[in-house]
């Protein structure tokens, strides 16, 4: 476990021990026309951890022409594909909600292109399987800050809903949502003192929406911590202006690119840039 402070804060960030899970679809639930909860059970549940908003598990999905994923091994230096007589098919996303009791996990879908993650998720119905690797770490975010600012694009959502939710009532809280068009927002509930700025894509590009709604803030007093996830570039311009124009640490920004335009699958942290 390593740490890093700012004054009295404390981030932390935990290893947990890897572990794949082969997962059945229990139901889904469309929360908006482009976005599809898919809630997975089984007893491979067993003993999941996810300790902070943006974890992501590593998903695997059936190839074509069957119904069972490819799941890699494990060996003492991690995951291991060679010698498997296909490649895995994963893509990364944020465990939207876990009841450990119940055994229920929640994955929110971007149902969008026809990649294998939102192909596989159109179609999802009960009684389908998922590989589940993961999350083999946490960066867990004390609650002490004076506010916090979230700032992402729609692949972003679960976990900025997920991390409203979870923070206390003392806290204040700014969320920044670009979404595909108006259409797509939804009920945000939060026990914190909340300020949604929707940003609506159809109507210019993200990264101008992003910056120029971020011009327009006038952030709390106090000390403040940022997370933004989106598209590469997007994220680099929003960390940037927070650094060089609002003057915030670069330890107070948790910048990382959910997705790169043109790449199938990219996920990368940015605190150090």
């Amino acid at each position: 476990m390593t740490e890093t402070t700012s004054r009295q804060h404390r981030v932390e960030r935990v290893r947990h021990p890897l572990k794949m899970r082969v997962l059945t679809v229990l139901r889904t639930e469309l929360l908006t026309s482009h976005m599809l909860r898919v809630t997975l059970t089984g007893d491979d549940l067993e003993g999941f951890v996810s300790a902070a908003h943006d974890d992501h598990v590593k998903l695997f999905f059936p190839p074509p022409g069957s119904d069972q994923p490819v799941l890699p091994a494990l060996g003492q230096q991690g995951i291991i594909t060679e010698g498997l007589p296909q490649k895995p098919i994963a893509r990364n996303y944020t465990p939207r909600r876990y009841d450990p009791v119940g055994q229920q996990l929640d994955i929110d879908f971007m149902l969008h292109g026809d990649g294998p993650a939102a192909s596989w998720a159109a179609r999802a119905k009960p009684g389908m399987t998922l590989g589940v690797g993961g999350p083999r770490g946490s960066m867990i975010v004390p609650a002490d800050y004076d506010w916090y600012l979230l700032a992402g694009d729609q692949t972003a959502l679960p976990a900025i809903a997920r991390r409203l939710e979870e923070l206390p009532a003392q806290t204040r809280a700014i969320a920044i949502i670009a979404i595909a068009d108006a259409s797509e927002k939804m009920a945000l509930d939060s026990e914190a003192h909340t300020q949604i700025i929707w940003l609506d894509q159809s109507t210019g590009d993200t990264t101008e929406l992003f910056l120029a709604a971020l011009k327009e803030l006038q952030l709390p007093q106090g000390e403040g911590y940022a997370w933004v996830a989106a598209e590469l570039n997007t994220v680099l311009a929003v960390r940037n202006y927070l650094v060089q124009q609002r003057g915030m640490d670069k330890s107070q920004v948790h910048a990382a690119s959910y997705w790169r335009s043109g790449a199938s699958e990219h996920h990368q942290t940015h605190d150090d840039e």
